[in-house]
């Protein structure tokens, strides 16, 4: 299985077509809506994990690209500075895959970089800027 994070571009004649849930049935894969600013007549985004067999996940973005989106592809590391973070926790409350999370009783956060899928909320949260990323975009492979 493939599971990768890609970022969509949906020009405003895009973006109210039901494009994801058509992927879904006709690719067999499986997704997860990361973040998403898509307003109706308006150009939109959206943040998007794909997981499937690849043939299946490249056949879906080859369509949603003959669609008029443009599809990037990101691969985002998170890191913790231990050094900045005091443990206030309040990434844990939007970390969407439990990457970030409380140990109890000790009350310490923690972080499992093997869980993180980089939708980068824990960085736009933390008062310390202990969360940071590092962003390589992969655009050529699709192409």
């Amino acid at each position: 299985m493939n599971t990768k994070i890609y970022v969509l571009h949906f020009s405003k004649e895009t973006s109210d077509q039901p494009m994801i849930s058509a992927l879904v049935r006709k690719y067999d894969v499986d997704f997860n809506i990361l973040k998403a600013t898509i307003l109706q007549g308006n150009d939109g985004l959206m943040v998007l994990e794909l997981k499937g067999h690849k043939k299946n996940v490249q056949d879906a973005l080859s369509s949603l690209k003959s669609q008029g989106v443009t599809v990037d592809s990101i691969s985002t590391i998170i890191r913790r500075d231990d050094a900045l973070c005091f443990q206030c926790g309040a990434c844990t409350g939007v970390c969407p895959t439990k990457a970030l999370y409380l140990k109890r009783p000790e009350m310490t956060v923690l972080f499992d970089p093997d869980k993180c899928t980089g939708c980068g909320l824990c960085i736009a949260v933390c008062p310390v800027k202990a969360m940071q990323v590092d962003v390589n975009e992969d655009i050529g492979l699709l192409s």
